[in-house]
């Protein structure tokens, strides 16, 4: 079960809980041996002197406190302990929908560069570093996900996050970025607790090229997305665009058109779709056509860009081909002429 909030998740009165990975240190006031820094285990426990194993996971630092208290009773009068979390364990949390690379992440800051990387089997120098100055925020993850795609609906990014307490339902909160790129609004950046899950939507309709080009300029967006653009252009191969570019812009990044062999009014976009079908569209060259319109869509990551020959340069080059093969008769008969002479 999912509540729907509208609050700022900083007022929903979550409290940090323990649990594997995070580092602890335990103190009793004024006896010495007590006390410990320690890890909490696979299991959810940490090892204490004189009384063992104690089970924290899920449990606030309050609660750890109050337990550790009880069993500390039993052979201490009264017992003053101090529980400090010393480093906490890395955030885990899913992406999903209109990202570059959804899946499932573990961010975990490293205090000397302070940058975030996924950690992991696998994953060691792949994909995008974050800089970063503290928690990783919502933005952060987005940002490690390698960014939203063409179709993502910035103005409606939700954040399910798990309830405060074991038992307690998954709250969701929405938010409105687009707004606040294009200047019509203010909106939070949320910290990223462990377990929390981002979820962006398709966006429905046509955006407006002001929405796109917003969207394309901020850190939402990845750096650079690649373009196949083969056939009639200057210099044709994969081309680095930025996200959001129209298609003129990968056709200039290939040198433009050739002037004596493209048709301008006979491109063809190639996208493969989620669904493995292949999205196949004809457009004209136009680079005065507005961004997003039919005639100058954005581009996405994968898409190939196919620019035709005219029908001169078709005639010329099927002309070519059927001469070719007499091309050793015709210099034969040629050097005979000149030897009979």
């Amino acid at each position: 079960m999912v509540k729907r909030q509208s609050q700022d998740p900083r007022h929903s009165g979550f409290r940090y809980r323990l649990a594997p990975g995070d580092r602890v240190r335990v103190t009793v006031f004024k006896v010495e041996g007590y006390g410990a820094e320690t890890e909490v285990l696979s299991d959810g426990t940490i090892n204490l002197p004189r009384i063992g194993s104690v089970n924290v996971w899920g449990m606030t630092l309050d609660e750890a406190n109050n337990r550790i208290t009880a069993l500390y009773s039993a052979i201490l009068r009264r017992p003053l302990v101090y529980i400090d979390l010393m480093a906490p364990r890395p955030v885990r949390v899913s992406l999903v929908g209109q990202v570059e690379r959804p899946g499932f992440y573990t961010l975990s800051r490293d205090p000397s560069s302070s940058t975030l990387r996924a950690s992991g089997p696998g994953l060691e120098g792949v994909g995008t570093v974050v800089n970063t100055s503290g928690w990783p925020t919502m933005v952060d993850a987005l940002q490690r996900a390698g960014g939203i795609t063409a179709l993502g609906d910035l103005s409606n990014l939700v954040l399910v996050r798990r309830g405060n307490a074991p038992g307690e339902p998954s709250r969701e909160y929405r938010f409105d970025y687009l707004s606040v790129l294009m200047g019509n609004g203010t909106a939070v950046n949320p910290l990223i607790n462990d377990g929390d899950m981002i979820k962006v939507d398709k966006v429905e309709g046509v955006q407006s090229s002001e929405a796109l080009i917003a969207s394309a300029a901020s850190n939402f967006a990845p750096d650079a997305i690649s373009v196949n653009v083969v056939g009639e252009v200057v210099s044709p191969g994969v081309k680095q665009v930025k996200s959001n570019s129209p298609l003129t812009n990968a056709v200039l990044a290939a040198g433009g058109l050739d002037p004596q062999r493209a048709k301008a009014s006979n491109i063809r976009l190639l996208r493969m779709e989620a669904d493995g079908s292949i999205l196949s569209r004809q457009v004209a060259f136009d680079p005065a056509a507005p961004l997003g319109s039919e005639a100058n869509p954005p581009l996405r990551n994968g898409d190939v860009v196919v620019v035709y020959r005219n029908n001169w340069t078709r005639f010329n080059d099927t002309l070519s081909q059927a001469v070719a093969p007499l091309g050793p008769l015709l210099n034969a008969a040629s050097l005979y002429n000149i030897l009979t002479r």
